[in-house]
């Protein structure tokens, strides 16, 4: 059980690492241009080609990733 709490505890500290990161005016300017270069609202699917689909994707699925990561609401 102490194993599971202290894995829980260095989860939620990585989270608050990530929005100080990304709550900074820098951080900010760099999810930005994430957002653009990663296809947050643009479709990965490459028709003809899987692993170029794939590769969008996994590029994707990081930048929600992160922003799931600096929405997540944490308690204190």
């Amino acid at each position: 059980m102490e194993n599971n709490n202290n894995h829980n505890k260095k989860f939620l500290e990585l989270i608050e690492d990530y929005k100080v990161v990304f709550g900074s005016d820098n951080g900010k300017r760099v999810l930005s241009d994430l957002e653009k270069r990663c296809h947050e609202f643009m479709t990965t699917h490459q028709k003809g080609d899987s692993h170029e689909s794939a590769f969008l994707e996994g590029q994707r699925s990081i930048l929600i990733f992160i922003k799931n990561a600096i929405n997540k609401q944490t308690v204190k």
